[in-house]
């Protein structure tokens, strides 16, 4: 697709994306307050008697009507400012802003590892049905979904850490005996290679192993699954009959043709799961203790902090409409013949 052609394609998303980013605000808005519990009570201290409660709700401004309300909370998101969260005092934007990089660091690592594992066993599994590598690779997505994260997460902790010794405590993204690197990204490996700290890198990388670890487990699956099954159906296709019946090498027909045309519903599949993972990844980082904003959500919601959680829900309605186009464009490039001018 030319330029021209690709910018008309983001421009369209962008326009159908503005209603899904306003549902989102609205419904967000609506849901929050009718989480239970008071956060003018959870502010003020459990020994506070009303009075004080009530000048803690005024000065919140959680006195005012709904209307009210939303019509200052829009105004504020018009502004770029996403409130002051009531757990930590300080800014959500900056919150979010300081621990998204740790969420996304772990997310594409995560997904980085099953891709590595999931695509090559998917392929081996579609072009040998029923053996060996088939059964080994219904195995490992069975396990993959059935095992829940913080259940493999503990084993990974229990065997690797407590019995062994071999991986650092669960204590985050750095051991305490280590220094965060000056922050450009956000990502401490990107970091700590810029800043030429490859003792500092190698301490993140290291602890970032077992909770990658136990994320790659949960999503290998369905790409290992998509996969399969879309190597399948492209293996009987005709077009990979004609080739073969070209006397084409069988490697060209495995990854220039048959795999070519495989990878647009893994694509699919990991936009979905890349999006899951991120917003899902909380109880990954509670059992691990990782700073993300998987754990800041739930911190939030127990604590009724109406503007972490709107916040929250603000940012991943974003990346996800970012994500969607991103995939939007990478159809393009797999596959030129997919035109978007219906759309």
């Amino acid at each position: 697709m030319a330029a021209p052609g690709r910018l008309k394609v983001i421009g369209s998303r962008l326009l159908q994306a503005i209603p899904v980013v306003i549902g989102v605000i609205i419904v967000t808005f609506i849901l929050t307050r009718a989480l239970p519990g008071d956060p003018a009570v959870y502010f003020a201290g459990t020994i506070a008697d009303e009075e004080s409660i009530q000048e803690v709700r005024e000065a919140l401004g959680l006195d005012k009507s709904m209307p009210e309300q939303f019509f200052y909370y829009v105004g504020d998101l018009l502004r770029g400012d996403l409130g002051t969260s009531l757990m930590t005092g300080l800014p959500v934007a900056e919150e979010l802003g300081r621990r998204l990089p740790a969420s996304l660091e772990l997310t594409l690592v995560a997904l980085i590892i099953s891709c590595a594992v999931a695509i090559p066993l998917g392929i081996l599994a579609a072009t040998r049905p029923n053996s060996l590598a088939d059964h080994a690779c219904r195995v490992l997505v069975t396990a993959g979904v059935s095992l829940p994260t913080f259940f493999t997460g503990l084993v990974l902790i229990y065997v690797f850490y407590y019995v062994l010794g071999w991986a650092p405590p669960p204590l985050g993204r750095l051991d305490f005996i280590f220094l965060e690197p000056p922050r450009v990204t956000g990502f401490f490996l990107i970091d700590s290679v810029l800043a030429g700290d490859w003792e500092t890198f190698w301490g993140a990388a290291k602890q970032l192993v077992l909770p990658a670890v136990t994320l790659a487990l949960f999503t290998l699956a369905p790409i290992a699954r998509m996969t399969r099954a879309a190597m399948l159906q492209s293996l009987s296709s005709d077009y990979i009959r004609t080739a073969r019946a070209a006397g084409l090498n069988g490697r060209t027909i495995l990854y220039g043709y048959a795999f070519h045309n495989a990878m647009l519903p893994v694509v699919t599949t990991l936009g979905m799961v890349f999006s899951f993972t991120l917003g899902a990844n909380v109880l990954v980082e509670k059992v691990f203790a990782w700073p993300g904003i998987g754990s800041f959500a739930v911190d939030a919601l127990v604590a009724s902090d109406y503007a972490a959680v709107q916040g929250f829900v603000f940012v991943m309605a974003i990346l996800f409409v970012a994500l969607n186009l991103a995939i939007d464009i990478l159809y393009t490039l797999i596959d030129p013949r997919i035109g978007f001018d219906a759309a």
